[in-house]
């Protein structure tokens, strides 16, 4: 795995802290655990996959669409790491 260069140089995980190891636990099939490692893996596969999907048919929404799997995932992203800096400072 890559190390996290945020946390080498100040020694605080950054947002995607986990991702890679998330992504790493689906392909071994344990989803729970994956999920757990970063909560907003599930979601940025949805939003992946519908990017993908839009690449190829077009409809009325897409970009409203978009638009709204992109907030979700930040706000899924910024809770979760807010979550993790209380449990690590406490």
């Amino acid at each position: 795995m890559l190390p996290c260069l945020n946390k080498t140089l100040f020694g605080i995980d950054c947002t995607g802290c986990g991702a890679q190891r998330s992504v790493a636990l689906l392909f071994q099939g344990e989803f729970s655990e994956a999920f757990f490692m970063y909560p907003a893996i599930y979601s940025l596969l949805i939003l992946f996959l519908f990017l993908v999907f839009n690449l190829f048919f077009k409809f009325k929404y897409d970009y409203s669409i978009k638009i709204g799997l992109i907030l979700l995932n930040a706000v899924i992203i910024a809770i979760a790491y807010i979550i993790k800096m209380i449990h690590i400072f406490n």
